[in-house]
């Protein structure tokens, strides 16, 4: 089962500074039958205005990745970490019993970015933030791992679910595939372009929920980028 969910019937809100859609329940958007895809809580498809963002706020016991799509994100938090994070690479803070922390958009021009929130396995362990680029390039016709918490994904940043977020880049006419563990769930979202997969059509900032897929084939019919969280 492949069910999509087209960008223009997200919720979401405009906050002047920030323009937020969001693909589940969150904030002011509620819908009882968008509350989760599994572990996945929140995926957030946010455009920040330049030298604006959010103010230090707590979070605590879930796994929030950002995938900076266009621009730089800047972190700080209360444990001293501070690093900026540029399209194409993420971030992963483990909120674990508490941390306060602050995201702002210090370019020149609008940052996009994917704010995805994934419940963790084990609650109580202490918070932690880690960001790591990745070689320009590296998801050039294939999936690669950017944050996974699964056996055998070491190079990718840790997160403490076993769940994993991949990202493909595709030229017009070129296709991949993505094999989903039996029980398992994904949910991916088209960052740019317009692509097919298992004979779907999604466009640019559309969502789809997948359940009871073994083999996903996708094909792109223009320059397209595709995130996606695989998870339990």
């Amino acid at each position: 089962m492949i069910e999509l969910r087209p960008f223009k019937e997200l919720g979401g809100a405009h906050h002047g500074w920030l323009n937020a859609k969001h693909h589940f329940s969150f904030a002011g958007y509620y819908d009882p039958d968008r509350m989760n895809w599994g572990r996945l809580r929140v995926w957030n498809d946010d455009t920040i205005a330049p030298q604006s963002g959010f103010a230090p706020h707590p979070h605590n016991d879930m796994e929030i990745i950002t995938y900076v799509r266009q621009g730089a994100i800047t972190h700080q938090d209360n444990l001293g970490n501070k690093g900026r994070t540029v399209a194409g690479d993420v971030q992963v803070m483990s909120a674990g019993t508490g941390i306060a922390h602050s995201e702002y958009n210090h370019e020149p021009g609008v940052t996009k970015i994917f704010q995805i929130w994934i419940q963790p396995d084990h609650t109580g362990l202490p918070p932690s933030w880690g960001t790591r680029p990745f070689p320009s390039g590296a998801s050039a016709g294939r999936f690669v791992t950017l944050a996974s918490g699964l056996e055998g994904d070491e190079e990718a940043l840790p997160i403490r679910c076993k769940a994993r977020l991949v990202a493909a880049t595709l030229e017009e006419g070129q296709g991949t595939s993505y094999v989903i563990e039996n029980r398992r769930k994904a949910y991916l979202v088209v960052a740019r372009g317009s692509i097919q997969v298992n004979g779907k059509t999604l466009n640019a900032g559309d969502g789809a929920a997948v359940k009871d897929e073994t083999l996903l084939d996708f094909k792109a019919f223009e320059q397209s980028e595709i995130v996606m969280v695989d998870v339990a």
